[in-house]
């Protein structure tokens, strides 16, 4: 393997950080809803950020599969929105802060990628690793979004839900550093968002904002999460819109909202990890749906 410190360049001198804790968000794959993207953008339109570090893109990104919007003038190339792969670290208004790594999924060398970043988790003397991401569920829009977690030991999910079952899904490179974080025996949590089946291909605030106060309560970092919140209860409007125009729509919220309302005590926990949860064959129906229409029509990411 070529040498993982070459993925990667630091802006300036090395932050001096006390266990600083690290979220990794990022979009193309498992992001339903884009509850990833969206959480992302939240925290840098909310926070003061500034760039650590970052990877060289080139050397991760195909281009031909997500190909960046270049804008043309008439007469000449104007510009081009280049994908960037950052580290950066985030301040709350305490002065709290988390260093979130965001950008593309890399489309190939995932196990150098993966050894880069870990590499940087020693650089930096990095704590505890939170990787968000966010997948198709057997849940009804009307009811609070939820989380459900793994993590390398059993002590990091206090207080998460989590699915006792075993199912195999396509992978990506957040899984991948996720289990070879684990392997080494470090640190390291993966939270789920749950995002409406049927809305899976639309942003889905509310998804969103339930990883912004997942993380803000593993990390100390304090985000306001009002902005997600108000679009949350706009987008819940429309869609009950939509749903009241449509039997068949409502008939399908409504059994969803029975499922969910009867699942009981252990299908759902408390605060921020409240959730239906679905069984392994509905994970993987779930997932073969939303990896199908991602195939039809791939969007931006």
């Amino acid at each position: 393997m070529l040498d993982p410190a070459s993925l990667y360049t630091y802006e300036g001198e090395r932050p001096a950080l006390v266990e600083p804790p690290l979220v990794v968000a990022l979009s193309g794959f498992i992001d339903a809803g884009g509850a990833v993207r969206q959480t992302v953008e939240h925290l840098l339109s909310t926070c003061r950020h500034e760039v650590v570090a970052t990877f060289d893109v080139d050397q991760l990104h195909d281009y031909r599969a997500r190909r960046p919007t270049m804008t043309f003038g008439g007469q000449n190339w104007l510009d081009v929105e280049a994908p960037q792969l950052r580290l950066l670290r985030v301040v709350d208004d305490e002065g709290s802060s988390l260093l979130l790594l965001s950008g593309p999924e890399p489309d190939v060398q995932w196990e150098r990628f993966c050894a880069a970043v870990w590499r940087v988790v020693d650089e930096l003397g990095v704590g505890l690793v939170t990787v968000l991401s966010a997948a198709p569920t057997a849940v009804p829009h009307t009811r609070p979004s939820g989380v459900t977690a793994s993590a390398s030991r059993p002590e990091l999910l206090e207080g998460y839900r989590t699915w006792d079952v075993e199912a195999q899904v396509p992978g990506h490179a957040s899984a991948l550093l996720h289990l070879r974080g684990a392997q080494a025996d470090r640190d390291v949590i993966s939270v789920l968002a749950h995002v409406p089946h049927y809305l899976a291909g639309s942003d889905y605030p509310d998804a969103a904002a339930v990883l912004v106060r997942t993380l803000s309560g593993s990390t100390g970092v304090a985000v306001d999460v009002e902005a997600l919140q108000e679009a949350a209860a706009a987008t819940r409007v429309e869609v009950d819109r939509q749903v009241s125009e449509s039997p068949e729509a409502a008939a399908v919220v409504t059994a969803l909202e029975e499922q969910y309302d009867t699942s009981g005590d252990e299908g759902r926990g408390t605060g921020a990890a409240s959730a239906f949860l679905p069984t392994a064959d509905e994970i993987a129906e779930e997932f073969e749906r939303f990896l199908a229409k991602r195939e039809e029509d791939p969007g931006p990411e």
